[in-house]
């Protein structure tokens, strides 16, 4: 599964806008229970330890392309809550990584109240030097990023609903798919993964971009392994997002 534990958070006031209108409600302090549709065949459901933290230091042996970071686990910058009068438009998200550019389109669209929550962390520095926390490699084929902390349990103090979810199929997550983590329905936050291979899924991660450029990257991060063995956990080569660039 793709999951995101669940963190205690501040109420902050909702969005008061039309039925109609994306809205951003605060986090529940209660977590939510996780989808329980389950293909097979499917890992067990493995959540990244409160304390974990992605290694700060530098791999015996760097995959080609891959340069040092300096970016470490941090806390959240604080940030508001979006405007859900944004534009509901498609745009093009660039992440800076160590290991190279990812390029992709935001469905602001078919998806716009996860792009318009996800452009304004970008535009807000939120993503600034993070670490990618996860990567699995059996069974599902994603990285997972948008966790400052990189603990698997960080995110922003307000959740938002799911939509573009797919139907759910063989491969209803195909390589090159941009969704959203989440710790069950209508939770989604930050963290969100990159499909780098055909992946079965349940039909509960909001679907908001495809990757247009750089898909590479993330099969060399994946092709490098989990750090301490295994087939999910931290990426062996470290990958930092070091900025984001939005664009319409």
């Amino acid at each position: 599964m793709i999951a995101t534990t669940s963190v205690a958070c501040f109420v902050i006031a909702i969005i008061a806008v039309a039925s109609s209108a994306p809205s951003f409600a605060s986090d529940s302090k209660t977590p939510h229970a996780s989808h329980s549709a389950t293909p097979s065949p499917m890992p067990t459901r493995l959540m990244m330890p409160k304390k974990q933290m992605a290694p700060f230091s530098a791999n015996a042996a760097p995959v080609t392309g891959c340069a040092k970071t300096s970016s470490t686990a941090h806390y959240p910058i604080k940030v508001g809550t979006p405007d859900p009068k944004s534009a509901l438009v498609d745009r093009t998200f660039t992440l800076n990584t160590n290991c190279g550019d990812i390029v992709f389109t935001a469905f602001g669209k078919k998806a716009p109240v996860t792009v318009i929550a996800m452009t304004f962390l970008a535009k807000a520095g939120y993503f600034d030097h993070s670490l990618c926390h996860r990567i699995t490699t059996a069974g599902i084929y994603v990285l997972q990023c948008g966790d400052p902390t990189a603990s698997g349990s960080g995110g922003p103090m307000w959740s938002y609903r799911d939509e573009n979810l797919p139907i759910y199929d063989t491969n209803d997550y195909p390589a090159g798919t941009i969704a959203m983590a989440n710790s069950g329905p209508n939770t989604n936050g930050s963290q969100f993964f990159i499909v780098y291979k055909d992946t079965t899924l349940p039909a509960g991660y909001t679907i908001w971009g495809q990757v247009t450029k750089g898909l590479d990257v993330v099969k060399r991060v994946a092709t490098a392994g989990v750090l301490g063995g295994g087939s999910d956990g931290t990426p062996k080569q470290t990958i930092a997002i070091e900025s984001v660039k939005v664009s319409n």
